[in-house]
């Protein structure tokens, strides 16, 4: 017995990391999730990577993350308006504490993409430099910041960059557990060729 009540934490445990409040996703959805993956995986790496690279390279890494980085920033509010919209707000099958864990795992990850996209505006235009999306300058709206709150919104954007991936590995490593360990459907809502399966 005691190994079923381990099996029964660990499935419940991983059905919260991985988010699963057993909502049924349409395909905008989808898109918009695995947009935001590809998006979030993107600006990580040029952001570890930039600092290797010689000078012209790097200020076009920089200029790309920004530009990606207002990509990001309109796809989570579509994303958002997307889910709150009465016609695509599909509830979950069940509504016990495991969904409404489930459901605050995505409220969280919502909740970090939103300051870091807050936070990378704020970073630039707080140095009194323009944001860059592909070429077209945004110029600060507001004055400049002081050396040490420009450097301390620095420090917070790369943390809750870093704690974004970190929640975003432990939600895929438990998506991945209750496809090729629990067999479940967690995993396969989110892949639309594989949901006629």
């Amino acid at each position: 017995m005691p190994s079923e009540k381990i099996s029964n934490v660990t499935n419940v445990t991983t059905r919260i990391a991985a988010g699963d409040d057993r909502t049924a996703y349409d395909n905008t959805s989808i898109v918009l999730h695995w947009l935001t993956v590809v998006l979030v995986l993107t600006q990580f790496a040029l952001a570890q990577m930039w600092g290797f690279a010689p000078r012209p390279t790097r200020h076009l890494m920089i200029v790309a993350h920004m530009s990606f980085g207002i990509v990001l920033a309109a796809v989570i509010v579509l994303r958002i308006v997307w889910r709150l919209s009465p016609k695509h707000a599909t509830p979950p099958a069940s509504a016990g504490w495991i969904e409404r864990a489930a459901k605050a795992v995505h409220y969280l990850l919502y909740a970090l993409l939103i300051s870091e996209a807050v936070l990378g505006f704020v970073l630039r235009w707080s140095g009194d430099e323009s944001m860059s999306f592909f070429g077209l300058q945004l110029p600060p709206p507001f004055a400049p910041f002081s050396k040490a709150a420009h450097h301390n919104i620095g420090e917070a954007h790369e943390l809750v960059g870093w704690a974004i991936i970190a929640l975003a590995v432990f939600h895929a490593i438990a998506a991945l557990f209750h496809h090729f360990v629990m067999r479940d459907a967690v995993l396969v809502r989110m892949l639309p060729h594989l949901k006629k399966r």
